[in-house]
């Protein structure tokens, strides 16, 4: 039943997620805003949604290890699991804005993030909201430098939504919020259930399964677009979402709600290995061919994350 209540949730999550993203881009050109601020603003809040309601949620039911699993696996995967699959149906051309903003600000969070919890156990809310306040600085900075620098890549946006209903954008809005908010209650039961059945902690769960579920979105578009050819999900956007996870998701769930660190293995084990997935990204970019991630290199990004996953299950104390 665990199983099935996992799988549930990670549906409407997948379902609600979508809902949200294409109501609150149709919202945003009501509003007449650009679409470049729609792309790094209003699209990367939506498509954060998922992993934020499952922190949320986890937080409220006292279950903190789900909610810092959920990001720190989250991360972990999107480098090791989505960027490593990515690369190995087909090479990754990098961009220079990869080393000059993007990859130093997703270090300083990891970094940032690290320190916070390791003073004292716990996220609060002034530490929430200071995370959350260094995502706003980077989206100004993001924004300024993307307005001057046009060929910079953004997201494609769908045309047709701005002929969207009122009504329909309702709709949308209430379908993605009710899939959302059912499926992150579903999947952190399910994934409290597995873990008893199991016989692992919430933290192993979290960091493995829980992950993988919220990253499917951006592994199945990254497979598609790498199968057809055609450009596939970029190094930025991966990067950005882990700047999100850290900064918004946690950010914001513990300014409702503080995060503790209940198992030490957080802090002891899965932080570094999310703070080496994230730092080997540099080496990577300039050796031994520059500007590109190619299939050797994502055939290591797996690998790692498969011994990852096998420790995780199997170094559980």
């Amino acid at each position: 039943m665990s199983l099935l209540w996992v799988i549930l949730g990670l549906i409407l999550l997948v379902v609600g997620g979508e809902f949200l993203v294409r109501s609150s881009v149709a919202l945003s050109f009501k509003f007449n805003i650009s679409k470049l601020v729609i792309g790094m603003t209003v699209v990367s809040f939506a498509t954060s949604a998922p992993e934020l309601l499952v922190s949320l949620q986890a937080a409220l039911d006292g279950s903190s290890d789900i909610a810092l699993g959920n990001v720190i696996g989250s991360n972990i995967a999107n480098i090791g699991l989505v960027l490593g699959v990515t690369a190995l149906i087909s090479p990754l051309g990098i961009d220079k804005n990869f080393y000059k903003l993007n990859w130093p600000m997703m270090m300083l969070l990891s970094v940032v993030m690290y320190f916070i919890l390791e003073s004292g156990d716990v996220l609060d809310f002034k530490e929430g909201l200071a995370l959350f306040l260094a995502l706003i600085v980077f989206l100004y900075v993001l924004i300024k430098r993307s307005k001057s620098e046009p060929e910079t890549h953004i997201e494609d946006l769908d045309d047709d939504l701005k002929i969207t209903s009122n009504f329909k954008i309702i709709i949308w809005l209430l379908i993605g919020a009710s899939a959302l908010y059912f499926g992150s209650e579903w999947l952190v039961r399910g994934a409290k259930e597995m873990a008893i059945s199991l016989g692992v902690s919430e933290r192993v769960i979290s960091i493995t399964m829980v992950a993988v579920g919220t990253s499917v979105p951006e592994l199945a578009a990254s497979v598609i677009a790498a199968l057809k050819k055609e450009k596939a999900i970029s190094l930025g956007n991966l990067i950005g979402s882990n700047v999100f996870n850290i900064a918004s998701v946690l950010g914001l769930t513990a300014m409702i709600q503080p995060i503790y660190v209940n198992n030490p293995n957080i802090l002891t084990n899965d932080i570094f290995w999310m703070m080496g997935f994230a730092a080997i990204l540099l080496p990577f970019v300039f050796l031994p061919k520059k500007f590109e991630i190619g299939r050797i290199k994502g055939f290591i990004l797996i690998a790692a994350y498969v011994a990852f996953v096998v420790l995780a299950f199997t170094g559980e104390n």
